[in-house]
């Protein structure tokens, strides 16, 4: 096995965990919570789901996706100019903005969650969910070697 397969496997684990995490707390956690608890011990607990699975983002998943990802990025060669070029540095380009733009939507939300804005809240927790899924598309499309 080589390092490269090491590098990519957490770059993969990290996403699927991320990923994975929004979708069972959109699907599962909240479909739930919304059926079982009043109000007050809903907000109580999604509050806390929100705040540690925010936290397990920026201390771990983040983290992980950025020192993975530029790993990657400079195995496979990649600079500014190729990220223009059709094929791998364009989908990998594709890739970058719908991540910033995730993260952006996702500290909206926490932001908007915290405020009292649920309107908004939901808008950019279904905009950084959807955008999220948009990433593993991206993904899929890189060649792995």
């Amino acid at each position: 096995m080589s390092w490269w397969i090491l590098v990519r496997f957490l770059h993969v684990l990290s996403a699927a965990l991320w990923v994975g995490g929004q979708l069972a707390v959109s699907l599962v956690v909240l479909p739930m919570a919304r059926r079982m608890l009043d109000a007050d011990k809903r907000a109580e607990m999604l509050g806390g789901i929100g705040r540690r699975f925010g936290l397990i983002t920026v201390a771990v998943f983040l983290p992980v996706q950025i020192a993975t990802g530029v790993a990657l990025a400079w195995h496979f060669n990649v600079t500014w100019a190729s990220l223009a070029e059709p094929g791998y540095g364009r989908t990998l380009a594709v890739k970058l903005v719908l991540f910033a733009a995730v993260m952006v939507a996702a500290a909206l939300h926490g932001w908007a969650h915290g405020r009292g804005r649920a309107v908004f809240a939901r808008a950019m927790a279904m905009a950084s969910l959807l955008g999220s899924v948009g990433i593993v598309l991206a993904a899929t499309a890189l060649p792995s070697a």
